[in-house]
């Protein structure tokens, strides 16, 4: 379906939307947010579920839970792991309550369900799988080559084992410090890329649990293991100097995989220092600058049984990097989309240049013929000079090479002469669109030469937006592409320059990126990430995970509010206080620091609105902002664990930091905080600064603002998160919306009609610095779209869209909009569309939720639902409605 194409996803979403059938069961079975997951580590795991039921008003009035490790047993209900017994209660997410869980085993659990008659609804089954639960459990040996840090060519490791019983199952259990491939009789294990998912490595390492049991055979097997550098052996330069990072060492693993024979016997066969190891064609690589591969130096068959293996060497035994090695539990990377190349130029025999159409983070893949030797260069850029060639300028700033052997974004490639190869990086990724491609000798090249992979955190999609305005589509397409575009086991700034973990450009995002992913998965990591880094004062580093940079002076309150402000997203979208609960004690050490270093509940701990248009704000002012937001969610946080004593001290910290902003800056009298300009007066709006007898003043003056610029935002990135949701939260949709889809300088809409495929780092296009043309910082307006437009909010009250506040926006520039929106319960729907002078409104709210409805009121007409009036704010339960606004 061609994205833009508005009406016919407006009727699609219609189709969906006027599908009466009334299917009734349990779908959405997950254990950690994750569909049938295998390694899990958790002794009490999550389960969830949704309830199925179109029916008005379906609710769950109990549910019952019954695990076991048979699933026929579980049926007859023998064998038990644990009952919960029928328990009166319309949650949907329970923590495991049963006798402890065993390492290597797979449970099986049943959902059973009474509807809001107290009927029981059709049961599901669904089934998770314990990992190693424990260091203790691992009986392999962390390996690597005899090489230094400095080598580098990566190497490979293999290993010939026999299985003479008959197998059931095996899986394989693999850590690394630094980037791998595994292989099983000269295969790929599985389809993730770029593992394992970057961490502190010297405090933190993440396994992966892999379903290995159609790889293996019985008699000779062969596994074959290929280490990359990753973030752990950085050889190039930058000036975030990971190459000083002080895990640094050569990469090395650590493999446990398991077999089970149908006689009920197990094997484990380990890495250790029977492994024979050899450097393999990829000559360098690097995730910050590119990878060289020399297919002169191929070994065929490496790493299946019959290769000799003779002149490999062998290989050198570890320490492990840490001694928290625990279940990489999480939406993989993956090379997620294909995409041909759109338009391709021939400079000479030898300078191509290939155009994907769009910017995509991820790699490319070359199939090329030509002499033995010959030398390819795949340089990836965002940009082109203006004779055509590929333009790094943009985005090569930070890098400091040593000599031109590591050019950046640069893949080498050289042929060994044997009809057609292919070339694809295995430990690297880029942020491009453009690929110049250069031989040192003449080769016939055309479009089909080159693919492009879109490769990010394969996160599912649940959330969508139409309407009748394409650039609004376009934008929300944009963002969407440049969240992702940054999203690799951790939120990152951009996927070229730096492929940092900027805790701003995080949690200013995190509302867009979980309105359409489910995206909890790789957050919860990042806070893990998070505690590995904080000091024992509280102080983080402004970049997580990170080699030693980024504790310095700037990295304040507006950037690490990470600790306290993504889980409580979390919490708000989910309904899952689990991130909350694991980061509490940081989020209070965090507060704490602040406030030690604060004057009168006011600071300057900050780096301040990054990238403004123009006019600046006030850095203490914005600091102490995001002060309070800290100690409101820890004092919140307090009251939910029931730490009375915590919730006391914190909801008045809170209070005391609020209370000295609004005297230290703001004008009762004018309305006015600061000096006005617009960041200024929606972060108190947006965050809640600003008591109520003034909010309206606030807004209009907001209002004006942005009219004097002529609707165009004036912000940096604290204002770009905040500005829209100020205005259109408090009565000041239209002036919101026209803010959002302004087509000229400055705004979102400028860089569309500039041909931007994702968002830029920079509102002005010929700026100096700052310009890389695919970041997340200024992503809050995705998240926008569903909240200012569709109407589709969280109820703090009840948090996962247990409640749904329904506060649609009719803009009087759109003739229609949808969003739609897949929480805990179901898909929630919010479509709009004029009809003559009326306005049809279109709402469905999913099984075991409810909704508070709040039409906006319009001069002359009235809301009918079924033919008759009903009043603008309502409460509404599950089901379908069609409600109509003349």
């Amino acid at each position: 379906m061609n994205l833009f194409n508005t009406n016919a996803i407006y009727i699609f979403f219609i189709i969906l939307f006027s599908n009466t059938a009334f299917a009734i069961g349990v779908t959405g079975l997950k254990c950690e947010h994750l569909i049938r997951p295998i390694g899990i580590d958790n002794p009490n795991p999550r389960l969830s579920w949704m309830m199925d039921d179109d029916r008005k008003g379906a609710s769950q009035l109990a549910h019952r839970i019954v695990i076991g490790t048979d699933s026929l047993q579980l049926s007859a209900k023998q064998n038990i792991q644990w009952d919960s017994g029928k328990i009166t209660s319309s949650d949907n997410l329970i923590t495991y309550k049963g006798r402890a869980l065993l390492p290597f085993t797979k449970y099986f659990w049943k959902i059973e369900l009474w509807d809001k008659n107290n009927k029981p609804i059709k049961a599901a089954i669904s089934s998770f799988e314990t990992g190693l639960m424990g260091m203790e459990n691992w009986k392999g040996t962390w390996i690597s080559d005899r090489n230094d840090i400095n080598t580098r060519p990566a190497p490979y490791f293999r290993k010939v084992f026999e299985t003479v019983k008959q197998i059931k199952s095996a899986r394989a259990y693999i850590v690394a410090a630094g980037l791998y491939e595994i292989y099983l009789n000269g295969k790929k294990v599985g389809n993730h890329r770029l593992d394992p998912m970057y961490t502190r490595f010297d405090r933190r390492n993440l396994y992966v649990s892999y379903d290995v049991t159609a790889n293996l055979q019985q008699g000779q097997n062969a596994l074959g293991v290929l280490l990359g550098n990753g973030w752990y052996n950085h050889q190039p330069l930058a000036v975030w100097n990971f190459d000083k990072a002080p895990w640094r060492a050569r990469p090395a693993f650590c493999l446990d995989l398991r077999i089970t024979y149908t006689d009920g016997t197990t094997e484990v066969i380990s890495s250790g220092g029977d492994w024979k190891t050899s450097l393999s064609p990829i000559v360098s690589n690097n995730i910050y600058t590119a990878e060289h591969h020399d297919a002169r130096l191929e070994q065929k068959g490496w790493n299946k049984v019959d290769f000799d293996d003779s002149k490999w060497k062998g290989v050198n035994l570890r320490a492990t990097p840490s001694k928290n090695i625990v279940s990489q539990t999480m939406h993989p990377i993956r090379n997620v989309e294909e995409i041909k190349v759109k338009t391709f130029r021939k400079f000479d025999d030898t300078t191509y240049l290939f155009d994907l159409g769009r910017n995509i983070a991820g790699v490319s893949k070359i199939k090329v013929a030509g002499p033995k030797g010959t030398v390819i260069h795949l340089k990836h850029t965002e940009r082109l000079y203006p004779n055509g060639r590929a333009d790094l300028s943009n985005i090569d700033v930070y890098y400091r090479p040593k000599d031109n052997t590591d050019p950046f974004q640069t893949d080498i490639f050289i042929l060994n002469g044997d009809g057609e190869e292919e070339f694809m990086p295995l430990f690297n990724y880029k942020g491009f669109r453009y690929v110049e491609v250069t031989t040192s000798n003449p080769l016939k090249l055309d479009a089909q030469n080159l693919t492009g992979y879109f490769m990010h955190s394969d996160v599912p999609a649940v959330g969508k937006i139409s309407s009748s305005n394409p650039l609004v589509d376009k934008i929300w397409w944009a963002t969407n592409n440049s969240y992702l575009s940054n999203l690799y086991g951790f939120p990152t700034d951009c996927p070229q320059r730096e492929k940092n973990g900027w805790t701003g450009d995080g949690h200013f995002a995190v509302e867009t990126g979980l309105y359409n992913f489910d995206g909890i998965t790789v957050y919860e990591k990042w806070m893990g990430d998070h505690r590995d880094e904080q000091q024992p004062n509280g102080v983080l580093p402004d970049i997580i995970p990170t080699g030693g940079w980024g504790y310095g002076t700037a990295n304040g309150t507006d950037w690490t509010s990470t600790i306290a402000i993504i889980p409580w997203n979390i919490y708000m979208f989910y309904g899952d206080n689990k991130a909350l609960a694991d980061n509490y004690k940081n989020i209070k050490q965090y507060v704490n620091y602040v406030n030690s270093i604060s004057k009168d509940g006011l600071t300057t701990f900050g780096r301040g609105d990054w990238v403004p248009v123009k006019s600046t704000s006030n850095l203490e002012y914005t600091s102490s902002v995001y002060f309070y937001v800290d100690a409101n969610i820890l004092a919140k946080a307090a009251k939910m664990f029931g730490n009375q004593n915590d919730y006391l001290v914190y909801n008045a910290l809170a209070e005391k930091i609020r209370k000295a902003i609004n005297a230290k800056f703001f004008n009762a009298a004018t309305g006015i905080y600061g000096t006005g300009v617009q960041t200024e007066l929606s972060m108190a709006l947006q965050w809640n600064i600003v008591d109520d007898e003034y909010r309206q003043k606030v807004a209009e003056n907001l209002a004006k603002r942005v009219a004097a610029h002529g609707m165009h935002i004036d912000v940096g990135v604290l204002g770009a998160k905040a500005v829209l949701n100020a205005l259109s939260d408090n009565g000041q949709a239209e002036t919101a919306y026209k803010l959002a889809a302004q087509d000229t300088y400055p705004g979102w809409g400028w860089w569309i009609a500039n041909g931007a495929t994702t968002l830029h780092e920079n509102w002005d296009l010929d700026a100096k610095r700052d310009i890389s043309d695919n970041h997340m910082m200024f992503g809050e307006i995705g998240g926008w779209f569903f909240k200012g437009i569709g109407g589709i909010k969280i109820d703090e009250k009840h948090p996962g869209f247990k409640n749904i506040l329904l506060q649609p926006h009719f803009v009087e520039e759109l003739n229609h909009f949808t969003a739609s929106h897949e929480g805990p319960y179901g898909t929630i729907f919010s479509s709009w569309k004029r009809i003559g002078k009326a306005i049809k409104y279109s709402v469905k709210v999913p099984a075991n939720s409810t909704a508070s409805l709040e039409i906006p009121s319009v001069a002359g007409k009235n809301v009918y639902l079924n033919g008759k009036v009903i009043q603008n704010k309502t409460e509404i339960s599950a089901g379908s409605y069609e409600f109509e606004i003349k």
